[in-house]
């Protein structure tokens, strides 16, 4: 029998107006002071340029300069270089869950099946997003995920990116068609607000975090799974970014993010103030500049949580884009190159009912749509 969700399906797919037959190709949107562009493999970003102190625009993101290369980095590194992650980001232990009394099992993709990160062998960033709304300054991408990978019923994704002046916002809104099923989307973007003009120091460890409303975050076993545990940054100073500090202050002291690791790959939990809501947008929860090109980016979101990674992995294997080469000789993505700022709900936080996360991690056809807002705001300091 052809159901009401179906109709909706095909609706929805129906609504694509601006359908992409390449989905390599970049598409621009501008606003005074900021260009951004992006492809519809994984509705990802791939260039994003603002001004620096003396008003030359600098591209701030990691990436590739043809479209068709991130297919290539997917086969080869996966870096997840700018794409929407989902249907889950992050990691579910066991790739397993249990959302009202159904067991579900999800692809293992990550330590040999022990768990699923970023949704699975083909999560969203590989799938061909539709353009559904394209205009001078704001592009939307659909995605139908009929059950992908495993997880229950249908869930249609739009993915909105805007900018303004100055400033790119990304709303992601998804809506469960039919079954229960954890929903958890991220923007997994490379930082590197030195944009590499200093081909001296290719790395963000003088770049300084400021995270003011994370004294908390997720402890986690060798391979990154929680534990189930919370820590506070008070009781490990390296994570302590409460106040203003330069990333590689104590990086090298920083050995809470798994087996054999030195550096940043954690999941701050934001504790907003009595006075502000538990999803309010309307603090600066992460700031983010660079002495070096004096570009600096206030972050707002609706999130509970920050997962943190300075590229720990990276080893100079992956050269920067042709807008961030600024030397005679080539420069390459070094360990500590760049910043991911995912913001996310609580890691796994489906498998862990004594945080009490659940509405913020299972959504179904009786709860408002899952919806990732974030706002990421440009400018310079001296």
């Amino acid at each position: 029998m052809f159901s009401a969700n179906s109709f909706l399906l095909l609706m929805a797919v129906g609504a694509a107006v601006h359908a992409a037959t390449d989905p390599f190709e970049k598409h621009t949107i501008s606003a005074p002071g900021i260009n951004a562009s992006f492809i519809g493999y994984g509705a990802r970003l791939t260039n994003l340029l603002v001004n620096d102190r003396d008003g030359n625009p600098q591209d701030v993101v990691l990436g590739y300069d043809n479209g068709t290369q991130y297919a290539e980095d997917t086969a080869t590194y996966h870096t997840y270089f700018g794409p929407v992650v989902g249907r889950y980001a992050n990691r579910i232990k066991n790739g397993t869950f249990t959302v009202d009394g159904i067991t579900s099992n999800i692809s293992e993709n990550e330590h040999g099946g022990l768990d699923t990160l970023h949704g699975g062998k083909v999560g969203y960033d590989q799938r061909n997003w539709t353009i559904s709304a394209l205009t001078n300054d704001s592009i939307t991408f659909m995605l139908a995920d009929e059950a992908y990978e495993g997880f229950p019923g249908t869930v249609i994704t739009y993915a909105t990116y805007t900018v303004t002046e100055s400033s790119w916002t990304s709303r992601l809104v998804s809506i469960p068609l039919d079954k229960p099923t954890p929903i958890m989307l991220a923007n997994h973007v490379y930082w590197s607000l030195n944009a590499f003009t200093d081909t001296s120091k290719p790395t963000v460890l003088n770049d300084t975090l400021w995270m003011p409303y994370s004294d908390r975050y997720i402890l986690v076993d060798n391979i990154l799974i929680p534990n189930g545990s919370l820590g506070v940054v008070a009781a490990n100073p390296p994570l302590d970014f409460t106040l203003p500090k330069e990333i590689g202050a104590d990086i090298e002291s920083a050995h809470a993010c798994g087996w054999n690791c030195t550096g940043y790959d954690n999941a701050f939990i934001v504790d907003r103030p009595r006075y502000s809501g538990p999803e309010s947008t309307d603090l600066t929860l992460l700031s983010l500049w660079s002495n070096t090109t004096g570009i600096r980016m206030d972050l707002t979101t609706n999130q509970r949580s920050l997962q943190i990674y300075a590229c720990n992995n990276m080893n100079g294997t992956i050269a920067v884009k042709e807008s961030q080469q600024h030397g005679d000789n080539t420069t390459y993505v070094e360990k500590y190159g760049c910043i991911v700022i995912e913001t996310q709900q609580w890691i796994d936080g489906v498998n862990h009912p004594e945080w009490g996360q659940e509405e913020y991690a299972v959504y179904s056809t009786e709860t408002e749509p899952a919806i990732v807002w974030a706002k990421y705001d440009f400018g310079t300091i001296q």
